[in-house]
């Protein structure tokens, strides 16, 4: 492969099988998602169709984010088609051996604004590297094999509603149209990607703010970290 500090070097997505302590891997290597004002038509443009596909059928996505550089609108619009796709993902901040004069606080001050910009994949864990000095750049294994684990989990009936029960108990439904939502019972449908359904009342009491708050409750109870989670609620049908 050919490869630079200058971006647009990598100009197509590249499949790189690879063994690790006995595992074995295929990493796909797709061209950077560069600014608008940089993108010209043609060979650039068909890189970055081709990225959106690598992330289409990639297991995990790393979504890797340049230290000196933060954030940028493309970063933003990628982190949206990964959790449109709900794909688990892993944030990985390279070149960290870029910023100078770090404390203790550089790296939560990162983390901060990473999470703040990239609201949309809340779920993915954070990975500081540098691939010039090598520093923890081989955790990411280790961080791809928690994510395969915590993806083909499965919860027990029983314990799921025991959860779900006792979320419900500390912040009931908010009280809408006369009504007041209630869960009835809840399973886990399939799971990589984990897929839950609740048994309700009326599925439209339900909001998205009370759907997020389940969802941290059965992370907090379950772990579920790099993985998007989907609730859906579902009218229990009458006896």
């Amino acid at each position: 492969m050919i490869v630079s500090n200058i971006p647009g070097t990598t100009r197509d997505a590249i499949d790189s099988p690879l063994k690790y302590y006995g595992k074995e891997y295929l990493l796909i290597d797709t061209a950077g998602i560069r600014k608008k004002s940089k993108v010209s038509y043609g060979i650039e443009l068909f890189s970055v169709v081709r990225a959106f596909k690598a992330i289409e059928r990639a297991d995990i996505v790393l979504l890797v984010i340049s230290a000196d550089e933060g954030v940028t609108e493309q970063e933003q619009r990628l982190a949206g088609f990964i959790q449109e796709k709900g794909k688990p993902c892993i944030i990985v901040i390279n070149k960290w051996d870029l910023i100078k004069n770090k404390d203790s606080s550089t790296q939560n001050k990162f983390t901060n604004d990473i999470k703040r910009d990239l609201y949309f994949i809340d779920y993915a864990p954070l990975l500081f590297t540098s691939a010039l000095t090598k520093k923890r750049l081989f955790n990411v294994f280790k961080m791809i094999d928690n994510i395969v684990q915590e993806a083909n989990k499965r919860i027990s009936t029983g314990l799921l509603n025991k959860v779900i029960n006792e979320a419900v108990a500390l912040n009931p439904p908010a009280f809408k149209k006369g009504k007041t939502g209630r869960i009835y019972y809840s399973t886990q449908a399939t799971s990589n990607p984990p897929i839950f359904i609740l048994f309700v009342n009326n599925k439209d009491l339900f909001d998205e703010t009370y759907r997020r708050y389940l969802e941290n409750k059965l992370r907090e109870s379950f772990g579920f970290q790099g993985i998007p989670i989907k609730i859906i609620f579902r009218n229990k049908e009458k006896d």
